[in-house]
């Protein structure tokens, strides 16, 4: 799985809202814009679609902008990634045993396993939390090595 820069940039905008979360009034979106530095035209149609999700509740008007809808420690990885990209899954290959999915030889063996390594994605996204984001962007834990390839 990849995740776009549609995913990475939903994630940094709900970082940078869970970083200020103690502020009273909604962050707009070119302060947000500004924090990350992520263009404000394109971080609007993402924080619409987080929105849709739930994820965030906005305010319009003089003092408006957007707010986590929910505690940090609420939304996961998983959810930020998937209210953007779609499911979050290893391919776009099918079900086993489904629509004549197993029709050649190996094929629903394959589906199998891509199905298994979507899971494995999605729960290991769903293990970290905007809150756990909060705790390794101040500095409270280490973030994890990139690892090689």
């Amino acid at each position: 799985m990849k995740v776009s820069t549609r995913g990475d940039y939903a994630s940094r905008a709900l970082l940078s809202l869970a970083l200020h979360a103690g502020r009273v009034q909604p962050t707009s979106v070119r302060d947000i814009a500004e924090r990350t530095g992520l263009p404000q035209p394109y971080l609007e149609q993402i924080l619409l679609a987080l929105k849709g999700a739930g994820l965030v509740r906005s305010k319009r008007g003089v003092g408006g902008g957007y707010i986590l809808a929910r505690a940090p420690e609420d939304i996961t990885l998983a959810q930020i990634v998937s209210a953007v990209e779609g499911p979050i899954v290893a391919g776009d290959f099918g079900e086993p045993h489904q629509n004549g999915a197993c029709d050649h030889e190996g094929q629903c063996v394959l589906l199998a396993v891509w199905a298994e390594v979507g899971e494995h994605m999605r729960q290991h996204l769903d293990s970290f939390t905007l809150a756990d984001m909060v705790v390794r962007a101040r500095g409270g834990a280490p973030v994890p090595a990139a690892s090689a390839s």
